[in-house]
């Protein structure tokens, strides 16, 4: 494990603690039967009554355990030793059967060789991952044979926007090539949050290199769509529209907000 990603997982082992006492994440709600997951990925992912899921970078298991709601038989997959934690703490408490395992995804081939129906990730997974080619090789061995990967993210060209900025602004470059510094203030969850650690590293990835390196991989894209708004406030003039989505005031959007990829193996 390297500097950058020894250092991001103490920062979300400290994300963890936060993130489960935020509003953001509605824990209670989530505990009294709430499905959290977003009504994009169920109807894009679709059934998964009596299937293995795999969900990748699963923070501390809420999307994960919905998915076992809906009858999905559930593995997830982070690096942060608190988010495992309470991950199967959670499972435990609600009585919801799920297996979670505490491991970076660039190692996971050393612990995990079953295959799974569908392999799923979402939501700012990818701008912590600094080589995209491992990881999609890492998730397309996860897949059987007709099976599905799935993934819904922040799109890249939306990470190059200014984040402080009240309009659309160029701030990062697209074709980034080096590890990015960012100074931690809170977290995305609470803002105010005192956080001990100080800096978080991440990394851009082109829409092209992603699909790319997924069909490198052994995948078939069976879709890849692009949409103008978001789950989340990811750039402050955003505005809710009271339907658990977040939009500019402009209709249309000027760039994507969020990308949806489906991929099988044949």
């Amino acid at each position: 494990m390297d500097e950058y990603t020894r250092s991001n997982r103490k920062l979300w082992n400290e994300w963890t603690r936060i993130h489960a006492q935020s509003d953001f994440y509605h824990l209670e709600e989530f505990k009294a039967g709430k499905n959290v997951l977003n009504s994009l990925e169920q109807d894009e992912v679709g059934n998964v009554a009596g299937k293995t899921l795999l969900h990748l970078q699963c923070h501390f298991g809420m999307d994960t355990l919905s998915w076992a709601r809906l009858g999905a038989q559930v593995t997830g997959v982070d690096f942060s030793d608190e988010a495992i934690r309470l991950a199967q703490s959670l499972s435990n408490e609600l009585n919801l059967p799920a297996r979670f395992i505490c491991r970076d995804v660039y190692d996971l081939d050393n612990v995990l060789q079953e295959q799974f129906d569908v392999v799923y990730t979402s939501y700012g997974v990818l701008a912590w991952l600094p080589d995209i080619p491992c990881w999609a090789r890492t998730a397309a061995a996860r897949v059987k044979p007709g099976g599905f990967f799935y993934i819904a993210d922040f799109h890249p060209f939306a990470e190059v926007m200014d984040d402080g900025a009240e309009e659309y602004r160029l701030f990062y470059p697209y074709f980034a090539k080096d590890v990015m510094t960012f100074e931690v203030k809170g977290s995305y969850a609470e803002r105010d949050a005192q956080v001990e650690s100080k800096m978080e590293y991440g990394w851009n990835h082109t829409l092209g290199e992603i699909v790319t390196s997924l069909i490198e991989a052994g995948l078939q894209i069976e879709f890849l769509h692009e949409f103008p708004y978001s789950v989340y406030q990811q750039l402050p003039f955003l505005r809710p529209d009271g339907k658990g989505l977040w939009k500019p005031v402009e209709d249309p959007a000027m760039v994507p907000l969020m990308f949806s990829l489906r991929a099988s193996k044949p």
